[in-house]
Formats: structure tokens, sequence, C-alpha cells
């Protein structure tokens, strides 16, 4: 039989012997294929032992083909196996770092909701302090304002005198100064009628002040302490406000030539907060004259000098305002004067004698440290 192309498996055959010897190996490998194509690595292995052992006998170098492709199945199946371990384990780790990181997400994000709700319920317990320290301030200045009125109805009922002695105890239990006994001479020693109601219930009243179409219209008090109506209303208890005050060195029965009154400088414009538009001279001149009555006489004053100053050291040597309270003769008296004019923001065109009588006014000033602001007022003499 002549047969010139032999080929079987890739493979070329020279004699029709070897051919159909190809033909028996091709026969085996391909049964061994079959069965081998639902097989694991191990069962490529055994068939692997199994022919190098000689039980599986091959005639061709078809065989041999065979044999190295099993092999070549095994690496190929080896190196997938190991990725996939790989990959098995890199994608363990990613879930692992993904769900670490998570964790750690969720754990700051719990910090800072904590520290949030910390900072919420700080800024809220703040809130209700200073709402309520606001209330209670708004609240203080209604019941000043109340008391005010009350006091100003007060004043213009004239029920008769219930008793004015000036030598009873004040409301600290204290009793009056050496100013305010009845031994001196004075021009005015009666307690004018409108005030004899107050005074019974507040001994420590001296008189009222009144600007007009300004918030200052307040009773005055005096004791011997200047510190304690810095922080204490007519009744006697703690007020922030505090309450116009007398110093305790003049006098209003042997009147002092100048009669300083004090009061707080207040945000709100309470109490003495409104002074200091007088730094103005357009307002000055719309808010010339100042009512100061004492307990015993009605007064009207005639705003002179407006001036900044403050509160110095006892041993400097310069002029202080809050210290010229009697003028000891025409040259102690005029040399005050001047050093006021020269102190004055502007000029009033108004000046004084000696033997007129001043009215000072006097508050804080934020200016500078320990600043004061200052009114000076020369009382219009009473026509006869």
């Amino acid at each position: 039989m002549e047969q010139k192309n032999w080929n079987v498996g890739g493979r070329q055959f020279r004699t029709e012997k070897d051919y159909r010897m190809a033909l028996r190996d091709r026969e085996i490998i391909e049964k061994l294929k079959t069965r081998l194509s639902t097989a694991d690595i191990s069962e490529y292995k055994r068939v692997i032992d199994t022919i190098k052992a000689g039980k599986i006998q091959f005639m061709t170098l078809l065989g041999q083909d065979f044999l190295e492709e099993l092999e070549e199945e095994i690496d190929r199946r080896s190196t997938l196996v190991s990725a996939g371990s790989k990959t098995a384990k890199g994608k363990a780790k990613v879930l692992l770092d993904e769900k670490q990181l998570q964790q750690d997400v969720e754990q700051e994000l719990h910090k800072q909701e904590k520290r949030r709700r910390k900072i919420m319920g700080l800024c809220a317990l703040l809130g209700v302090i200073f709402l309520g320290i606001f209330g209670l301030n708004q609240y203080g200045e209604y019941i000043n304002d109340s008391r005010n009125l009350e006091y100003r109805s007060e004043l213009q009922q004239s029920d008769e005198a219930q008793g004015s002695d000036k030598s009873q105890k004040d409301s600290r239990g204290e009793i009056y100064g050496p100013q305010f006994t009845l031994d001196t001479p004075s021009e005015a020693t009666t307690v004018l009628e409108e005030y004899k109601n107050l005074l019974n219930k507040y001994p420590d009243l001296i008189g009222w002040l009144k600007i007009a179409d300004t918030n200052i219209d307040y009773p005055v008090m005096q004791t011997s302490d200047n510190e304690y109506y810095l922080d204490h209303d007519l009744d006697g208890k703690l007020n922030k406000n505090g309450t116009l005050f007398l110093d305790k060195d003049c006098d209003v029965m042997d009147v002092s030539t100048n009669l300083i009154l004090y009061g707080h400088h207040m945000k709100s414009g309470k109490m003495f907060g409104s002074l200091v538009k007088y730094e103005k001279k357009d307002y000055y001149e719309k808010h010339k004259y100042i009512q100061f009555d004492t307990i015993y006489e009605k007064g009207t004053y005639e705003v002179m000098y407006v001036f900044r100053s403050k509160v110095y050291k006892e041993d400097e040597i310069t002029f202080k305002y809050y210290q010229f309270i009697e003028a000891n003769g025409e040259t102690e008296f005029q040399s005050n004067m001047d050093e006021m004019a020269a102190m004055s923001l502007y000029s009033t065109g108004v000046t004084a004698q000696y033997g007129d009588r001043l009215l000072t006014l006097s508050t804080c000033d934020y200016e500078e440290k320990d600043g004061r602001f200052v009114v000076v007022a020369k009382k219009i003499p009473t026509k006869e």
C-alpha cells in the first residue's frame, strides 16, 4: 500500500507500520483525554506516574508529546491555584483593610458627633446662662423703672409729714454723719412737703435729679459710705445699676460750694449712661439746664464745663475735680474754675464767681483706665 503522507497528531511517519502504531497511540491518548476532562490535578499526576512506570506504553513519539502536555497542564493548573490563592488572600486583605477603614471612619465620626453634641450642649448652656443674665438685667431695669415711677408718683403727693428727724438710723442701721445734724445754722432745715413720704421710706434720700428730655430722672441718695450705692438700689437690694448718690463729704444743709453726684455709665443708657452725650456741643445746646432738688430746697443749674478726667493716685500732684467740694476763699475757687475751663471740651460762655453754688455730675469714661466724664453746672439764683 503506497502512502506518501502518513501524518498523525502533527507528526509525519515514513512507513505504514509507524503510521499504524501512531494511530494506535492516538486512540489511547484520546481515551485518556476523555477520562481526564473532568479530573483534578491529582488524577493528571497519577496518569503521568502510570506512563512513566511503563504501565501504559506508547509505540511512537505521540506518547512523549502527550506526557509533556500532561505536565504542562499540571503546571498551568498549579499556577492558577497559586494565583487564585494569592488573589483570595489579597481580596481577603483588601476586605479586612476596607473593614478596618470603615471601622476607623465610624469611630472618628462617632467621636466627632460626641464633640459636636458636647459643643452644642455647651453653647446651649451658655445661651441659657446669657439669656438668664440678660433677663435678670432687663428685669432689674424694669423694676428700677417701675420704682422710679412709683417714687415720682409719691413726689406728686402732698401728704402730711410723718416725721423727718434726721437723727434716725439709715437703711443699714447706721447713724447719719455729722453733716446731717441740725446744730449748724442752715438756709433751709425743713424738708420739702413733696419729699416727706419718700424720706420716711428711704432715710438715705437726699434729693432728686432731672434733666429734661433725657432718661435722667432719678432719686439721689447719700450715706457715709461712697461705695454702698454703687451696687444697691433704694431698698438696699443688690443691683448692678446702683443708684445715683451724693458724695459723702457734701452737705445739703450748710450747703457745700460744689455738690458732686455719682452714677454708673450703663450701656443701656440707665443712670448716667447718657451723660457722655454732653461731649457734643449741639447736645449741650438742647440740654443746658439741670434740675437738682435737695430734700430741703429746689434748684436749677446751668451747664458750665464738660470735660474728661480720671481718678489719680493719692501722691499725684494735679487737679482732682472730685476733691473740690468746698472753696476756702476766692483764690481757691477761681483756681478750680480755671482748671475746669482749661479741661472743658468746648466753651459754653457760662462762668461762675466766688459765692456761686455748683453741681458736678460724674460717671465712668472708657477712653482710658479709671477715666471719668464730668459735667459741671452753676446754680441759677432764685428770683425773690
